[in-house]
């Protein structure tokens, strides 16, 4: 595998402190106001991503020599917890682009990096993944979507699934078989622009994760520079899985941040909320709750640390991603129902977003691999590590 080391020195506390705080403040005054309407017309936030561009917020990972802010995972991951807080949807927006510049910084080259990353940084062209197809989600190695060289370029055919920002990116990072092997490959186009030889060929609906398209894209003959090759022929599937262990650790951000917000709602709506002659606080039911979910948000925060700290130091993390994403993805789902048991026929109500955390917080038990696969990756991990040389 290609080097995958840290891109930035360790961002300085005070100033991830800094960074975040803003972020918080913007997601307030922006985010949170909007968020319920937005998504109830299923509406792409687009004067909310103008606002993210103006922030950096495309680029933080991003090197400062691309034009990026060149800070570190553990800062990126407090951000992406800030934004779900708000809407989870615009952790997508974020989450998709990183990983498509990731895929560069790590395994590019040199040419491929100044030519695409400045404008990523930017925001100017967003990200996306065109991983997965309609019979190759986990099982990687089922991809059927071909490239076929052809002198100076390769000829793309076939069709990918779940593509979040599929329709408005300007750099898409796409797997595809080739004669050695699954090989990855960067699509660009102008913004605005469209793809020749790529068609929407189908808009998802979803139960949550409203506001962004998610697509299936179908390949037809679609011709890529050879230059757009990212590293060799054939070592794709490591690249892609280095990049999943960003994106589970990112998806396990999100559910911290949907966990919190249904939390923070449960404490204090439970203040609030009077049966009985007194607030619903003080009944010891609802005590033994809040305790419960108090302790499961915690550990889903340290554990999703620990995966980052752990990646961003350039060790093998693949446990360790898994672990987060399993345990902060269940643990959303499961502070998404108790907010709504707290919150009694309120929370099924769109009056609040306690019913919006509910309906987003399954989406983190699927992507980037479901639940019942990171238990297989945790097992044969740990298993590896345990084995006798």
């Amino acid at each position: 595998m290609t080097d995958d080391r840290p891109t930035s020195p360790a961002t300085d506390p005070e100033v991830r402190r800094e960074i975040v705080d803003g972020v918080r403040r913007f997601v307030a005054r922006e985010v949170i106001p909007n968020a319920g309407e937005l998504e109830r017309e299923d509406q792409f936030p687009a004067e909310i991503v103008a606002h993210m561009r103006e922030l950096g917020l495309f680029g933080v990972t991003i090197p400062e020599t691309y034009g990026g802010l060149g800070l570190d995972l553990l800062t990126y991951i407090a951000i992406i917890e800030e934004l779900a807080y708000g809407w989870m949807t615009l952790t997508g927006i974020v989450n998709t682009h990183t990983m498509a510049a990731t895929l560069v910084m790590h395994h590019g080259n040199e040419e491929q990096k100044q030519r695409i990353l400045p404008t990523m940084a930017t925001g100017e062209r967003r990200g996306a993944l065109s991983l997965s197809e309609p019979d190759a989600g986990s099982d990687t190695k089922n991809i059927a979507c071909r490239a076929v060289k052809d002198g100076d370029e390769y000829v793309v055919t076939g069709t990918k699934a779940w593509v979040t920002n599929g329709e408005r990116a300007g750099v898409v990072a796409l797997a595809a078989r080739t004669e050695e092997g699954i090989s990855t490959f960067i699509v660009e186009k102008d913004p605005g622009a469209s793809f020749e030889g790529i068609a929407i060929s189908r808009h998802v609906g979803k139960l949550g994760y409203r506001g962004i398209e998610t697509v299936e894209m179908a390949y037809t003959d679609h011709r890529i520079p050879a230059a757009n090759l990212i590293g060799v022929p054939g070592r794709g599937l490591p690249q892609i899985l280095s990049v999943l262990e960003l994106g589970r650790i990112n998806i396990a951000s999100r559910a911290v941040g949907v966990a919190r917000a249904a939390f923070d709602a449960s404490i204090e709506y439970a203040q609030l909320r009077t049966t009985f002659g007194k607030p619903i606080a003080e009944h010891q039911a609802i005590q033994l709750k809040i305790a419960d979910m108090a302790t499961k948000l915690e550990a889903a925060r340290l554990l999703t640390r620990n995966a980052a700290e752990r990646k961003a130091q350039g060790l093998r993390c693949d446990v360790e991603a898994g672990m987060a994403k399993l345990f902060a993805s269940e643990t959303a789902f499961e502070l998404a129902a108790d907010a709504m048991r707290i919150h009694g026929g309120m929370g099924y109500t769109t009056d609040l977003p306690v019913e919006r955390y509910y309906r987003d917080a399954p989406l983190m038990m699927i992507g980037e691999g479901t639940n019942e696969i990171q238990r297989l990756v945790i097992a044969r991990g740990l298993l590896a590590r345990a084995a006798r040389p």
